[in-house]
């Protein structure tokens, strides 16, 4: 054997593993449910319970009201906790980077949010959005506020709830990247700026804010992927109530499969939920490459 066959041999040996992985656990969970879209499928009978619908499903996904519903939730979610948790760890990546008292322990209690379980903290925040018991009404209460929210059993606020919650967890990851971000940027940029007299907040936003544009790019990305692919914190917290006022996509999806037991149409909106993400992020990146262009 050939000494380039054997190097050759050797990493698709090393690689095997891996591509197996993928093979088993992302190519094919994908074709299948693909495949799913235009079937019907009665899993108790294995794939014997395949039958062929052809676009039955898609027909009952555009009259489906709960589906667009759950994903204008979707796009509420996104649309207002990625900016302000981005926001909010910008300002304290900002005020980190500089030389502030136990930067180290604040950076952890900003950041332990992100790090842990998440259904653990749903379960927490639940007990905080009681109406009658929790600490968060409570509070209200002591300042003034007769009539303070439902929270999670008021159709109106229940979304909202959800989305503090959130706001709370991503705003650790967004803080750390960004001080990533803060920490490339050179300093003779802003001993430059203080030599023409800048202050403070004209160096924020005529300097930092423009310089880190490719961070925000990676952080808006990945926050705005995650923020659509929501479901523990709305499972645990609501499970899609009041009345709907808190469903996504995500716990629509779950609900019809392992609910309702009808995994072909969980198959069809799962495909809508992966082509608005793809949309979206697409949306993004042609953004990113016409900023790029302007510096």
């Amino acid at each position: 054997m050939k000494e380039k066959t054997k190097e050759s041999l050797a990493g698709y040996l090393f690689i095997l593993p891996n591509l197996l992985g993928f093979m088993m656990f992302i190519l094919f969970p994908m074709v299948f449910s693909f495949i799913l879209v235009f079937t019907e499928w009665d899993y108790m009978k294995g794939l014997k319970g395949l039958d062929f619908i052809g676009l039955a499903n898609i027909t009952r996904l555009f009259g489906d009201h709960y589906v667009w519903k759950a994903l204008q939730h979707n796009v509420v979610f996104s649309l207002v906790s990625v900016p302000v948790a981005m926001l909010i760890g910008l300002l304290f990546a900002s005020m980190l980077n500089q030389f502030v008292y136990m930067k180290t322990a604040i950076r952890t209690m900003v950041f332990l949010p992100y790090m842990s379980s998440l259904v653990a903290m749903a379960v927490v925040w639940r007990v905080m959005y009681n109406p009658s018991e929790g600490p968060i009404n409570g509070f209200l209460h002591q300042i003034g506020i007769a009539n303070p929210p439902g929270w999670l059993s008021s159709p109106d606020w229940s979304l909202f709830a959800v989305i503090i919650m959130t706001i709370w967890t991503y705003v650790g990851y967004a803080m750390i990247i960004y001080m990533a971000g803060l920490q490339g940027i050179s300093k003779d940029i802003y001993e430059a700026a203080d030599i023409d007299g800048a202050g403070k907040g004209r160096k924020f936003l005529s300097m930092t804010v423009p310089l880190l544009r490719p961070t925000t790019f990676v952080i808006a990305i990945t926050l705005v992927i995650s923020s659509f692919q929501v479901f523990a914190s709305v499972q645990i917290m609501s499970n899609g109530g009041p009345l709907k006022s808190s469903s996504v996509l995500a716990l629509y999806i779950y609900q019809q499969a392992f609910e309702l037991h009808d995994m072909s149409y969980a198959a069809t909106v799962s495909w809508l939920l992966f082509a608005f993400i793809f949309l979206i992020t697409m949306i993004q990146w042609r953004t990113q490459k016409k900023w790029q262009d302007q510096y």
